[in-house]
């Protein structure tokens, strides 16, 4: 597997040379565009919008627009120089506790593995990390871009999780959410049965893409019905249509406790 990064984490004097490689192992479905009238592709050309021609990718580069009209070209290079030392290296900042980082901040995660003469310092980061709970807040400057990062461990190793700044994050003030309703004693009662009831262990493993797999058997369909229009290939499930009616919650309430009975202490 190749990494994506190099370089080196910054704990207090001690630099423990990392590399970073992505965690995500992508299964999108890939979709192609094309013309409807003879099923070629479509492609998109990279045009000069004064002259209208085509630009070819060795002559298009990287500007920011300093004033209107007016551009500087930045290079790789000078996004290295720009600072040379947070362009290759993971500085820890501080450390905090594990479950004071919301979820709600965790953006990328990426797997950190140590390069040759890293090892000792790395699994002692991993080893001090789990005895003492915390977890490392850090900055890192990846391609372009400078991120917020935190370090924690995962069986073995070290995971980064680019995480998003605070003010990246809009605050929850300007959405209309009660603050309360009346919930009577059985509506609650039957809403933390019913949680008990589905409460399990943990097992990523047992989640599919279901929509995915939905796509691909229609899909499939198609291919065996070339030809024929959209609707005429059947689904197997309609999705319901909303019915507008006002609910009783506590009767769904109980027919989901009766669907999800509250699992055995065994289990």
């Amino acid at each position: 597997m190749r990494s994506m990064w190099n370089g080196a984490i910054s704990f207090g004097l001690v630099n423990i040379p990392v590399s970073l490689f992505t965690v995500e192992d992508s299964n999108d479905l890939k979709f192609s565009y094309i013309d409807s009238r003879d099923e070629n592709k479509v492609k998109y050309k990279r045009v000069n919008e004064a002259t209208g021609e085509e630009v070819p990718w060795e002559s298009i580069v990287k500007a920011f627009e300093y004033e209107d009209g007016d551009y500087v070209v930045m290079t790789d290079d000078d996004f290295e120089k720009a600072d040379p030392e947070a362009s290759k290296t993971v500085d820890i900042q501080t450390f905090i506790d594990r479950d004071e980082l919301s979820l709600m901040y965790l953006e990328k995660p990426y797997y950190m593995t140590p390069t040759k003469g890293g090892e000792k310092p790395y699994v002692l980061l991993r080893e001090a990390l789990k005895k003492s709970g915390k977890v490392a807040i850090a900055r890192v400057v990846i391609r372009t871009k400078e991120h917020l990062a935190v370090i924690y461990t995962q069986e073995d190793g070290l995971v980064l999780n680019l995480i998003r700044f605070y003010e990246d994050i809009r605050t929850m003030e300007e959405l209309k959410i009660p603050k309360s309703i009346k919930i009577t004693d059985k509506e609650m009662e039957l809403a933390q049965s019913l949680i008990d009831g589905m409460t399990d262990d943990w097992k990523p493993e047992d989640y599919k893409d279901q929509f995915s797999q939905a796509i691909m058997k229609r899909i499939e369909a198609k291919s065996k019905k070339k030809g024929k229009a959209v609707d005429e290939v059947e689904s197997e499930e309609e999705a319901p249509e909303p019915s507008g009616k006002v609910v009783d919650i506590l009767d769904l309430l109980k027919k989901s406790v009766k669907a999800h009975p509250r699992k055995s202490a065994t289990n």
